[in-house]
């Protein structure tokens, strides 16, 4: 396989829409037009369906782990790209006119794939800033904030510079969470959100 059709499978696998797909397989409607808008699962939590939510965590996760895992196996070399391109097509899938998720599930999943030792520190990180905070921005700028440190302490420098471009992908994902944050208005997981607008929302 090219490098082209890597990063080509490796976007469109992250661009599954599975937010999407499992709340209106569960009789949930759109959830674009709750809460933030948005496809992830804290989106999705707020539906009330923990059980969807948690699918929708997991299969984000998994899609950006199985881009990394088919590039390692077709095309070794590349798997950074395809890291990038999965999160990427979270971001903005086709299907949806470019308009997905924040990337969080995504990411740490690339980085599972990517480096397993990071990947879990950073998902150890988020849930633990969740489960003091309750806030899922607040856990995800400090899990991706940290990455390019934690590449660097498992032996992998190389690794430093997509680390530093995954997190700066995360915090302009969540920009209008961080203006939140600041302004103390930022919503608790599981707490309703604003109306849906148009802008990305974890």
């Amino acid at each position: 396989m090219t490098i082209f059709a890597i990063t080509l499978l490796a976007y469109l696998l992250g661009s599954i829409p599975f937010g999407l797909l499992l709340t209106r397989a569960a009789g949930l409607g759109d959830i674009r037009s709750i809460g933030s808008g948005n496809i992830g699962a804290t989106n999705v939590l707020r539906t009330g369906n923990k059980k969807i939510a948690a699918a929708t965590l997991l299969l984000d996760g998994f899609k950006g782990a199985a881009a990394v895992l088919i590039a390692a196996h077709f095309y070794p070399g590349c798997e950074s790209v395809a890291a990038l391109a999965a999160l990427l097509g979270h971001i903005f899938p086709v299907w949806l006119r470019f308009k997905g998720g924040k990337g969080v599930a995504t990411g740490i999943g690339v980085m599972l794939g990517l480096l397993w030792p990071a990947g879990l520190v950073m998902l150890a990180m988020w849930a633990g800033m969740a489960k003091r905070f309750h806030i899922s921005s607040l856990s995800a700028l400090v899990a991706f904030g940290f990455l390019p440190v934690d590449v660097i302490i498992f032996g992998r420098a190389d690794l430093a510079l997509f680390a530093l471009a995954i997190a700066a992908i995360i915090f302009f994902t969540h920009r209008a969470n961080i203006r939140r944050l600041f302004l103390h208005t930022e919503p608790k997981i599981g707490h309703t959100h604003e109306p849906a607008a148009p802008t990305h929302g974890q």
